[in-house]
C-alpha cells in the first residue's frame, strides 16, 4: 500500500496512535503533516521521519480551538494545497464515573474528539472538492460503537464521529472524497498508560487475543482506508480490537 507523491495531514501525531500512523504513512512514500498541540513531541515525530529518510514537517494546532484550526488550514493550504489525505487522530479522555464529571471536561472531550474533527475536515474541505479527490479517515473508538464503562462522554464523542464519518462519506462520495472510520479497541498509548493496572488487566483479559493493540497495528488499518487499496470503500467503521467487540 503506497502513498507516493501523496500530502497527508495526521492529527494527534505526537504520540500513540497518531504517531505511529505518522511514521506508517511516511514508510509508504507520503509527505507527511504532524499536527498536534504538543510541539515537543510532535517535531521529534517529525525529525524521526526526516532522519529515517522520510518526509514529514510538523505545523502546531490546537483542536479545541477553532482560531488554532482555522490558522493551521491555512498554513497547510498555502504551503502544499490541497491534502490527499486527512487523518484525525487526536483524542483524549479519562476513565471517571458520568455523575463526577464538569461541563468544563465535557466540554473538552468533545471539542477534542468530535467538534474538533469536524471543523478541522470542514477548513480544508472545500480545497479538496475542488480537486475532485482525497482520503478522509477518522479515528474514533470502539467505546463509540458499544460503549465504554466510565467513559459515558467520551463514548458519546466517538459515536459521533461515527455517524459523522458515514454521513460525510453519502455527501461526498459524488467528488469522489472516501471517508472512513477506524475504531480502535483497547491500545498500548499513553492515554491507556493513565487507566489503572487492574483496569487495564480486566481489558486484556476479555480481549481474545489477550493483549493490547500496539499502535502500528492500528495504523496499518488507517493506511488501507487512505491507499488506493480501498478505493472503492467509502463510510465503513473497521474495529481493531484482537476481537473484543466482533460481537458488538
Amino acid at each position: 500500500m503506497r502513498l507516493d507523491n501523496r500530502s497527508a495531514i495526521v492529527t494527534g501525531a505526537a504520540s500513540g496512535i497518531g504517531r505511529a500512523s505518522a511514521r506508517t504513512f511516511a514508510q509508504a512514500g507520503a509527505r507527511v503533516l504532524l499536527a498536534d498541540i504538543n510541539e515537543a513531541g510532535g517535531r521529534q515525530a517529525a525529525a524521526e521521519i526526516v532522519d529515517a529518510g522520510g518526509e514529514a514537517e510538523y505545523l502546531p494546532v490546537d483542536l479545541t480551538d477553532p482560531a488554532s484550526i482555522d490558522g493551521f488550514a491555512s498554513a497547510v493550504l498555502e504551503r502544499h494545497g490541497a491534502p490527499d489525505v486527512i487523518v484525525n487522530t487526536a483524542g483524549w479522555g479519562k476513565t471517571q464515573p458520568f455523575w463526577e464529571g464538569t461541563p468544563e471536561f465535557w466540554d473538552k472531550v468533545i471539542a477534542l474528539n468530535f467538534v474538533g474533527p469536524m471543523r478541522l475536515v470542514k477548513a480544508l474541505l472545500p480545497a479538496m472538492m475542488e480537486r475532485g479527490s482525497g482520503r478522509i479517515v477518522n479515528v474514533a473508538s470502539d467505546a463509540g460503537r458499544v460503549g465504554s464503562l466510565g467513559e459515558t462522554v467520551y463514548s458519546g464523542a466517538k459515536g459521533g464521529l461515527i455517524a459523522f464519518t458515514k454521513a460525510l462519506a453519502r455527501e461526498l462520495a459524488r467528488q469522489q472524497i472516501n471517508v472512513n472510520c477506524v475504531c480502535p479497541g483497547p491500545t498500548d498509548t499513553p492515554l491507556m498508560a493513565a487507566v489503572p493496572d487492574k483496569v487495564k488487566d480486566a481489558l486484556t483479559k476479555a480481549i481474545p487475543f489477550r493483549r493490547l493493540a500496539r499502535p502500528d497495528e492500528v495504523a496499518d488499518a488507517i493506511l488501507f482506508f487512505a491507499s488506493d487499496r480501498a478505493s472503492f470503500v467509502t463510510g465503513q467503521v473497521l474495529s481493531v480490537s484482537g476481537g473484543l467487540t466482533m460481537a458488538g
